[in-house]
């Protein structure tokens, strides 16, 4: 009998080396093996060439299962096997291996480093709301504060003067700054459009709708005092910019001819909108 404290060598070789063997399971099942194939392996390494009985009896794992092992084994190039009967089999040496799996690794990791950067850019942001006046004047100032090389607006006077600085900011850090002024605007710094039917749009929208874009990739739009949308969706954004461009070449073709369009198109543009919008239409714009 043994005493406590006077276990035998062999006692901890064969916990040590059952822990190797553990540790070595593990850490082939990481690679994508599952249990009875780093098993069988494992086993082919012991001994080889080996039949599947062999492989079993070593493996400790049902015969059955040891044959369909070594067949995706085989598929996998991991083990070969000879044209002798019986059939044996031969596992692919540990440093082949490895080298395999390393090289198939960082190709993955090379794949990810260069790829996953790029998800964000395919992946279509959601629509954020933005409610109430406080809060969508801190939203507006956020986009302002951050922008890199350009900003689209249209605002009206009351709600521009709440982040004038922050623009004039901006203009002075050399952005490109382009603006809709609804009513009586004034702005000494950037490039203004003055929207001269600002109180009749105001009337027809029910409130005051802000528009703004800052470099092409952010953006909000809505009514200033109640609700408004934050997004960086580019294809929301692209259609913002679209929009704001658009009104810009109008007010600017308005400003230049105006004597011109209202013989063309009459007091208003009454003509254009007329044959642009339905006859029970209560949108009205410009």
């Amino acid at each position: 009998m043994v005493k406590a404290g006077k276990l035998p060598l062999f006692y901890f070789e064969k916990i040590c080396y059952n822990c190797l063997m553990n540790d070595l399971i593990e850490s082939l099942k990481e690679l994508g093996l599952n249990s009875y194939e780093a098993k069988v392996y494992i086993a082919l390494l012991k001994k080889y060439p080996a039949t599947g009985y062999e492989v079993a009896k070593l493996a400790d794992i049902p015969q059955s299962r040891a044959y369909d092992t070594l067949k995706s084994l085989e598929t996998a190039k991991i083990v070969s096997s000879t044209g002798e009967k019986p059939q044996t089999f031969i596992p692919i040496k540990p440093k082949d291996l490895t080298k395999r799996y390393r090289r198939k690794i960082e190709s993955n990791l090379d794949f990810l480093e260069k790829k996953l950067p790029d998800v964000k850019n395919d992946y279509n942001d959601p629509i954020h709301p933005v409610s109430g006046l406080y809060e969508i004047r801190e939203k507006m100032t956020e986009i302002i504060k951050s922008a890199k090389s350009d900003i689209y607006i249209e605002i009206w006077s009351h709600d521009f003067k709440y982040i004038e600085q922050h623009l004039f900011d901006a203009y002075n850090r050399g952005l490109d700054i382009k603006i809709v002024g609804y009513d009586n605007f004034q702005c000494p710094f950037g490039t203004v459009f003055k929207h001269k039917n600002g109180r009749e749009l105001e009337l027809s929208l029910k409130g005051r709708m802000v528009f703004l874009l800052a470099d092409n990739t952010e953006g909000l739009f809505g009514k200033a005092e109640t609700k408004a949308i934050w997004t960086k969706n580019p294809q929301i954004v692209f259609l913002l910019k679209e929009f704001i461009v658009h009104d810009m070449y109008l007010l600017d073709i308005e400003n230049s001819f105006p004597e011109q369009l209202k013989y063309f198109y009459g007091a208003g543009l009454k003509k254009l909108k007329d044959k642009i919008l339905s006859k029970n239409s209560k949108y009205n714009i410009h």
